[in-house]
């Protein structure tokens, strides 16, 4: 089992104290996420993860943590790949967000929220059919016993 190794940088603010900034490898961000390794590799290849290369070897920044677990949530919702690409480009142009970035994310929320409306009441109607259907098929049943 490896443990990550935290990388000496200069800090920013001039200090002469240097800051630690962690590192992951592929199978700590999996267990982490509870994802396998290929998932991962798919969203990199995807785009939406931007691992540093050192030979074979994969070293996830806290950048590439933070997007996996947008990545992860925004798929547990219901978005789309293109939708989170969108919205990971829109933070990291922007990581505090700014008007643009929350009201095109709230555009698709709101289709999402519809689309899932839509879902309910496509559901809602599959089951009416199907008690109709129920309700038809006892009743034949029942006179055909009856014969």
């Amino acid at each position: 089992m490896s443990i990550s190794k935290a990388e000496v940088t200069p800090p920013a603010n001039g200090s002469s104290l240097p800051r630690q900034r962690r590192t992951y490898l592929i199978g700590e961000l999996a267990r982490m996420f509870e994802v396998t390794p290929r998932t991962i590799r798919f969203y990199e290849q995807e785009g939406l993860l931007a691992p540093e290369r050192r030979g074979q070897t994969r070293i996830y920044h806290e950048k590439d943590r933070v997007r996996l677990k947008l990545t992860l949530r925004g798929k547990r919702l219901g978005f789309s790949l293109a939708e989170i690409r969108e919205v990971i480009e829109m933070y990291d142009a922007m990581p505090d967000g700014n008007a643009r970035q929350l009201k095109r994310l709230l555009e698709i929320l709101a289709d999402k929220r519809n689309n899932m409306e839509r879902q309910l009441e496509d559901i809602r109607l599959m089951q009416r059919e199907l008690d109709d259907v129920e309700m038809r098929a006892r009743e034949v049943l029942e006179r055909l016993g009856q014969a």
